[in-house]
């Protein structure tokens, strides 16, 4: 169930060019996301899952619309609160890792903390995604669904009150993937935070509070779960 939303998109549209060179990555999109949702963006690629998520995410500005943070706009002309925007509200989980090579679990997420306002111990961060052991190892000596996990920790060790996640599982093989989504599950089950996962698996979709299905830059459908299932109860 949806409860109070924390983020909205209102009439959002995304275009390159001008005249009869136009094209559309999102056409008059409109979604909100709730304070403890977990929701998905399904779709093929080219849909416009990813350029709706970096829009939400404040890592660019839509070509129209509004999107409002907490009833707060997203001034696209304001470079400044945008920054201040993605760093104190929102955390980021891509499909390639980005960590550090040479520095250690710890350190990668340790980095974050440095410069959020009020960071989770690093240590408590990586506690949470399964890795507490795993603390002093380099990424070359971690499996990638590892590094995966210590990508996420690093995404919540600021405490942000969004966690958006580009295809985290896209470069994992099943076992590992089921791994990363269960520490995406358990933080938001844990810790509340509202949650939007881009996928091309239907079967996550039972592990959504709602999933939203895209086409040529729209939403074209949207499923709401009167229950979550598990990440291991799902049947693959």
């Amino acid at each position: 169930m949806q409860d109070e939303a924390v983020l909205e998109g209102m009439r959002l549209t995304r275009s390159f060019g001008d005249g009869d060179s136009r094209s559309y990555a999102l056409r008059d999109v409109s979604l909100s996301v709730g304070r403890s949702e977990f929701a998905l963006l399904m779709g093929p690629s080219g849909s416009g899952k990813s350029t709706l998520l970096n829009l939400l995410g404040g890592l660019d500005a839509p070509t129209s619309g509004v999107i409002r943070y907490v009833d707060q706009p997203l001034l696209a002309e304001d470079d400044d609160g945008l920054t201040a925007y993605r760093r104190r509200h929102v955390g980021f989980v891509f499909q390639f890792y980005n960590l550090i090579p040479s520095l250690t679990a710890l350190e990668n997420v340790t980095l974050v903390t440095e410069v959020a306002d009020n960071p989770m111990p690093p240590a408590e961060a990586l506690e949470l995604v399964g890795l507490a052991k795993r603390a002093n190892h380099f990424p070359s000596q971690m499996s990638g669904g590892e590094q995966q996990r210590v990508a996420i920790a690093r995404a919540i060790a600021k405490r942000p009150d969004l966690l958006l996640c580009d295809e985290p599982t896209g470069a994992l093989d099943k076992s590992t993937g089921v791994q990363v989504l269960e520490a995406i599950d358990s933080i938001n089950r844990r810790l509340g935070t509202p949650t939007v996962l881009i996928t091309h698996n239907a079967v996550i979709g039972d592990m959504a509070d709602r999933v939203l299905r895209m086409s040529d830059g729209r939403i074209v459908d949207i499923r709401t779960n009167a229950t979550r299932m598990a990440v291991r109860e799902l049947v693959w």
